[in-house]
């Protein structure tokens, strides 16, 4: 599945457990504000058992294969979670453990939308210079 819009997307953020992908890129805003792409795969990685009932690895390559046309490499290799483990990376695995405990009120969805639409939008424009 190729993830065509925000909109699509956000129907399967809502779908998933979001509750923790919003601490986890809640957590990953607290740490790098500017570092929206970050952030955004923090996010979506919630989709992945939405979208596939296999491994974690499974889940994971599927949500980022989901994600990649719409959001960009960056995101796609963070979500995928099976590159060399560089800064990002790691700071993306921290947060998404912390975000298992974190008590903490992580605002909603909607919150994320602009910030999708930013990143989408991004990407959009950059894939046609290419």
């Amino acid at each position: 599945m190729e993830l065509r819009s925000v909109e699509e997307l956000m129907d399967l953020l809502y779908a998933g457990r979001h509750q923790h992908a919003l601490r986890t890129a809640a957590l990953l805003r607290r740490g790098r504000p500017a570092d929206k792409e970050l952030q955004v795969a923090g996010l979506v990685r919630g989709i992945g058992p939405v979208l596939c009932q296999g491994s974690a690895a499974e889940r994971a390559r599927t949500a980022a294969e989901a994600v990649r046309a719409l959001l960009g490499e960056r995101v796609f290799r963070l979500v995928r979670g099976d590159a060399d483990l560089d800064d990002d990376a790691l700071r993306l695995r921290q947060a998404d453990e912390e975000s298992r405990t974190a008590g903490f009120d992580a605002g909603v969805l909607e919150d994320w939308r602009t910030v999708l639409e930013l990143v989408a939008a991004r990407h959009a424009r950059l894939g046609a210079v290419d």
